[in-house]
């Protein structure tokens, strides 16, 4: 059978882009290994500059210690991404194909189902959602996940429509071949240089999304508490305390650049005729 060409090679841009993943995941999980603690209050301490007194990021207006909390963020934000991208990529690849393998009136149908959802407004769904489900990390992953896999389901589905008029397929179909076999032995090996791009542009705009819910209030209910969190709390004391709210949108803006240099390299190295 012929397949796309899925496999690539590891670029000094991708290098350095999964170098800085791997810091920002260290960074998540080293507030057990070095002893800090996120929710300790040391009042005497409050709005300590970056350096004094130990606290590499300084702290924030009750005396916590804005690293240990960045880290918890850190925790928060990544698996509120990750996991929306993840639920989004299962449910458009799976509706994507579906609406392919069976075309006609069943895709059309399918089509405009999606049409609908695009003509909502994703924002004010999400918000709705967040304020009548609770602002749980379950939550805000469904909710973000409702209005993120149509644009796999579409992508999914051109990539189907293409593969089904492949001659392999035809034969495939020939031979009495179920649609089962066909989905997972031709069509996902196909798909999946797609699925992992589709992925990584997902991750990104799922963690930008949940950052603007915390910052407006409408993101994880404390005591938990992710980038977007920490950056509305920094606003509020930006003139006393600037510290605050800088490491917070630094780790945000950082982020986002770095993953959407990761989904652009990916792009070109899986999909280079595009």
């Amino acid at each position: 059978m012929i397949r796309t060409n899925n496999r690539f090679k590891l670029t000094l841009k991708m290098k350095l882009c999964l170098g800085f993943l791997l810091l920002i995941l260290a960074m998540a999980f080293s507030e057990p290994l070095l002893g800090l603690d996120p929710v300790y209050i040391h009042p005497e301490q409050s709005l300590l500059p970056p350096g004094s007194g130990g606290y590499w990021f300084g702290t924030d207006d009750l005396g916590r210690d804005l690293f240990a909390r960045l880290a918890v963020g850190a925790q928060i934000s990544l698996l509120i991404g990750f996991a929306t991208a993840l639920v989004a990529v299962v449910l458009g690849t799976l509706y994507g194909t579906f609406s392919a393998y069976f075309e006609g009136q069943v895709d059309t149908l399918m089509m405009r189902i999606i049409d609908v959802i695009y003509s909502l407004p994703g924002l004010m769904i999400v918000i709705l959602f967040s304020v009548f489900f609770g602002r749980s990390v379950i939550s805000l992953v469904l909710a973000l996940a409702l209005f993120s896999w149509p644009d796999t389901a579409r992508i999914v589905r051109g990539q189907v429509l293409s593969l089904k008029r492949e001659e392999f397929i035809e034969a495939y179909h020939s031979l009495g071949g179920d649609a089962f076999r066909l989905a997972w032995q031709h069509f996902l090996p196909n798909l999946m240089g797609m699925i992992i791009l589709t992925t990584a542009m997902t991750v990104p705009r799922a963690i930008l999304t949940e950052s603007t819910l915390s910052f407006i209030g409408l993101g994880v209910e404390p005591p938990q508490s992710s980038w977007g969190s920490l950056a509305s709390e920094g606003w509020q004391l930006v003139r006393v305390a600037p510290h605050m709210i800088l490491f917070p949108g630094l780790l945000i803006f950082t982020t986002m650049v770095i993953l959407n240099i990761l989904g652009d390299t990916l792009r070109e190295e899986l999909e280079p005729q595009q």
